[in-house]
């Protein structure tokens, strides 16, 4: 029998997900070809808020690889419009090759960003927020040096562009037109604690903000000006208003349109061989922006495609958001009126603030921010419209105070009704769960593989622990580490182990010892258990560049334009005029476009041409400089003030010290990239105190400290130690540095390795076990022996040997 022919127009979440349904009801039915505008496939939207602040990187956020298209047969044509649907031929053309035939056609062309048609709205500079191009186009715009943005739009997208942006380092200002911050989920209230903690962040907010032009030069942005005439400075200008259906496609078909491309309860559009999901799709007067209504209609699809009666029903919708770091839940009607009556809990020290809005004995709304614990149960009393009056007088205070119980920590899960929304993004319900759990689903992966729980934005993933704990009661154990990829059922940590305890000292004796599933691994499992025998072995492993990233392997990091980026290292954030000359004539010789003084205190130049990159690492090595490995999973920076030489307030010679510490450390791969820093005294010019490893000077010596973030969580370093000699510091450094080496989960970073672990245990190997502490410093120093080689050096080494013999002949014929 041969397959039925589906094409589906557009890559998102939607349609991915329908994919996932289609193919999992009838593996072997379908020939699917899958156009998208966008060169690349099915990634998780949601999760570029992490990408734009350098907590994510692209790969981690993809939710199909081209192993999974090949898997399934999918023709991809990425990179590819279409540009007409023939209903009669029953056919799809695209910009390139013949029309595609199909039997079944399904739309999901998604939403188009509104922009404001402002005067100057074209100028260069002046983008959205809604894809991947987006996205790098604001990191290229931070990579400038003093460079500012202006957001256009205080909701949930304009708020997560402008903490991403203050976070690669730009002065960010929100504009936005309503009287408080993200008005359709939360009250003034909540609006008011949002926006003083974005002030508290360093981002200015400006409402009731009227825009009235945005300025521009020689066709650039440079400014915003208000309707008050304050103008905005800024070099990049992001909007974030709002979005629209992307209907024209379906339009110029003749498929019936409104707002969005009218559908019925099957996902059917007016031609009953076309169907449409997601954010281009209009439901009974309805348009959708959230993702769990995007995932029902996915399942309706695959649902209808296959033969089967499903019905999507849109259901009552919850906001629950983490923005900026700052919990966040909304539902129903929280306006106020004389028929309804507050509940409000307000505990100024904690951040955290709870409004109930309370008509009949029934909740009709709630709005919560710093403490969102509770919101399911809440949100179920909503639903359900329960008679509240039972429980008035301790209703704010949540589940676990309901009967007299105020000490059962797991009390407020266990009071959840079983339709009590858990997973937002996938709609799923604490029944679901508890139905996956008696159907065998034991651990959270397996409970993610059943119900999708936890499985999109994570935000619920401890809730769904908890669902999981209630269920099983002792039998629940709090979940091992999943397994490192589909290559395997081992964690990282079960493979760490096994790789010391069983000496396996190559990726072959891993693959074949451990039982993987594949051949060779694959590109997620490859560059960690490539870093795992690096750091094990140093003698008998021998670094394998092809199960590294293209960063790693190319030695600079590659930008949007497919150039890329060239950071010398300065020791310590010191340099020379030597050194500043090799730079300015590589910059004039290479042609780079732009040069920037990062915030590590070193100089990047960025828009290197990829086939110059041996020829400027070998002009610059001829100046003493070496990569400054801007672009590892290891020691970055070492930045530092300039300490007692010159600063009257310096205690310790701090230059001298980061100096040391960096001269140590360059060129040990770690699990993370790790950034250090060296304050002279407690003024704290360096910023030692939210690194990964921080030393502020004292007129008494030396405070180590490690764990800190300034990323997508912020966080401050906890005292490891506080050592009288600099040598002590110095050896501190090192054995924490290799203690985190060798028992570090593969792209942790070290706060979520301490979390784990315990700063106790941290202490107890590297401050109180002396021997302990000898014998890391002897094993990272081993390490060094071998791995403490400049990569710029060796690659233009080998292109001056590979060139040499080319060179003499051509000597040796022209004489």
């Amino acid at each position: 029998m041969s397959k039925k022919k589906l094409v589906v127009i557009g890559a998102g979440m939607a349609s991915g997900r329908a994919l996932e349904h289609l193919f999992a009801a009838d593996p072997d039915g379908w020939d699917v070809t899958l156009f998208n505008a966008e060169p690349r496939g099915n990634y998780n939207r949601i999760m570029l808020s992490p990408v734009l602040s350098g907590e994510k990187e692209f790969p981690e956020i993809v939710t199909h690889d081209d192993a999974w298209y090949e898997k399934h047969g999918v023709t991809c044509r990425f990179g590819e419009k279409v540009t007409k649907i023939n209903r009669a031929a029953k056919t799809v053309s695209g910009e390139e090759g013949e029309p595609v035939a199909y039997d079944k056609l399904l739309v999901a062309t998604g939403s188009n960003p509104f922009i404001i048609p402002l005067p100057g709205h074209d100028l260069d500079g002046v983008i959205a927020y809604r894809d991947l191009e987006d996205t790098n186009a604001m990191i290229e715009a931070a990579a400038a040096p003093g460079s500012k943005a202006v957001v256009i739009g205080g909701g949930l997208l304009g708020l997560e562009a402008a903490a991403g942006l203050k976070l690669r380092g730009m002065d960010v200002t929100v504009v936005h037109l309503m009287g408080h911050l993200m008005e359709r989920q939360l009250d003034v209230a909540a609006g008011y604690l949002l926006r003083k903690a974005l002030l508290d962040r360093g981002i200015k907010v400006l409402c009731s903000a009227n825009s009235k032009e945005i300025i521009g030069v020689a066709g650039k942005v440079k400014a915003l000006m208000l309707e008050d005439g304050t103008e905005l400075p800024c070099d990049i200008l992001v909007m974030a208003v709002g979005i629209r259906p992307n209907t024209g496609l379906a339009a110029e078909a003749g498929l019936a349109t409104g707002r969005g491309i009218h559908v019925d309860d099957h996902m059917l559009t007016s031609d009953p061989d076309v169907l449409a999901v997601g954010e281009c799709v209009e439901h009974n007067g309805a348009v959708f922006g959230l993702v769990a209504p995007l995932y029902d209609q996915a399942k309706v699809v695959a649902q209808t495609l296959v033969g089967q009666t499903a019905h999507f029903v849109p259901k009552e919708v919850s906001t629950k958001l983490k923005v900026t770091g700052c919990d966040l839940f909304s539902a129903g009607d929280f306006e106020a009126g004389e028929d309804r009556e507050d509940i409000v809990f307000r505990d100024p020290g904690r951040g955290v603030y709870k409004r109930l809005i309370i008509k009949d004995n029934r909740i009709i709304g709630a709005v919560m921010y710093g403490d969102t614990a509770d919101a399911s149960w809440f949100f179920g009393l909503m639903k359900d419209e329960e008679d509240i009056s039972e429980m008035r007088e301790t209703l704010i205070f949540g589940p676990a105070f309901q009967g007299g119980n105020t000490l059962d920590p797991m009390a407020a899960v266990a009071a959840l009704p079983a339709d009590a929304e858990i997973c937002g993004c996938n709609g799923v319900s604490k029944g679901d769960i508890v139905a996956a759990i008696e159907g065998g689903a034991t651990d959270l992966a397996a409970v993610r593989a059943v119900t999708k729980a936890s499985g999109s934005c994570g935000t619920c993933t401890g809730l769904v622990e908890q669902v999981m704990g209630v269920t099983l009661g002792d039998d629940f154990v709090l979940p091992a580490a999943r397994g490192i990829c589909g290559c395997t059922e081992h964690s990282h940590e079960d493979v760490r182990r096994l790789i010391k305890s069983q000496e396996l000292k190559s990726q072959a004796a891993v693959w074949q010892e451990l039982g993987w599933k594949t051949k060779d691994g694959c590109h997620v499992c490859r560059p960690a258990i490539n870093y795992y025998l690096l750091a094990d072995w140093p003698l008998e492993y021998r670094d394998d560049p092809q199960s590294r990233f293209i960063n790693e392997r190319k030695h600079a990091n590659i930008q949007k334009d497919g150039t890329f980026s060239v950071v010398p290292r300065m020791f310590g954030g010191m340099t020379t005029s030597d050194e500043l000359r090799a730079i300015a004539d590589a910059a004039d010789k290479y042609n780079v476009p732009t040069i920037h003084v990062t915030g590590g205190q070193r100089i990047d130049l960025l828009g290197v041409k990829g086939e110059d990159l041996p020829a400027i690492w070998a002009d610059l090595n001829k100046a003493g400089m070496v990569s400054g490995h801007a672009y590892s999973k290891g020691l970055r920076t070492v930045k530092t003030c300039v300490g007692k030489e010159h600063c009257r307030f310096g205690t310790q010679d701090s230059s001298g010290l980061g100096i040391k510490l960096e001269q140590k450390l360059w060129g040990a791969w770690s699990p993370h990239k790790f950034k250090l820093a060296v304050s002279g005294c407690p003024r704290n010019c360096a910023e030692a105190t939210c690194k990964d490893l921080g030393v502020v000077c004292v007129d008494s010596g030396y405070q180590v400290g490690v764990g800190g973030a300034a990323g997508m969580d912020v966080r401050e370093t906890d005292l490891l130690a506080q050592l009288p000699t600099e040598q002590e510091a110095i050896d501190v450094t090192v054995a924490f540095y290799q203690l985190y080496r060798e028992n570090a989960k593969y792209l942790d970073r070290p706060y979520k390795w301490i979390d784990k672990v315990g700063l106790d245990w941290v202490k107890e190997r590297v401050i109180d076990d002396l021997e302990n502490r000898k014998a890391l410093i002897e094993r990272f120093e081993l390490s060094q022996t071998i791995y403490q080689k400049d990569p710029w050096a060796e690659h233009a080494r080998e292109r001056a040997e590979t060139y040499r013999p080319l060179a003499d002949l051509n000597l040796q014929a022209a004489e």
